[in-house]
């Protein structure tokens, strides 16, 4: 059996996300590619325009992705919770790439709740439904804690 070829793509603020975009992409052995902004996003004013442009369901201005998500067999999007929304950059990597998307799942990071509306717009705007998703609160990330919700979501993922 051949093995996927598998892209892993993230955006992170605080680096949690990122935290996990890396278990996953080693896990799976797979290309890793960070949504890079054009703008910053960090101190207040950063958090207070993540939250208005989660809202307000904009996308951000992002920078040209180094990998085409059509050379994998699946891209696994991997998306930070803004007020019970996908993030702003990952809106737009999305919107970008929706008619290159292959197969595709999801996984969130959150404070505690909004992953079901935000998976459900980040398949709205990809067009497509997920092979799988995993959502994971904040509690949740740390590595010991993360492992078995990871390697479900890897299983799902491999099957």
């Amino acid at each position: 059996m051949q093995k996927l070829r598998i892209l892993v793509v993230y955006y992170s603020r605080s680096g949690t996300t990122r935290r996990i975009a890396e278990a996953l992409s080693s896990a799976l052995d797979g290309s890793l590619e960070e949504v890079l902004e054009a703008r910053n996003r960090s101190g207040i004013l950063g958090y207070w325009r993540s939250l208005v442009e989660a809202r307000s369901k904009r996308p951000s201005d992002i920078l040209p992705a180094r990998n085409d998500p059509s050379d994998f067999d699946l891209v696994v999007v991997g998306t930070p919770v803004w007020a019970w929304s996908v993030s702003s950059p990952i809106r737009a990597y999305l919107s970008a790439n929706k008619q290159r998307l292959p197969a595709i799942a999801f996984f969130c990071t959150m404070g505690g709740r909004g992953s079901d509306t935000a998976f459900a717009q980040m398949q709205e705007i990809a067009g497509k439904a997920p092979r799988a998703t995993c959502a994971l609160a904040a509690r949740e990330t740390a590595p010991d804690t993360r492992k078995l919700r990871l390697s479900a979501f890897t299983d799902a993922l491999r099957a």
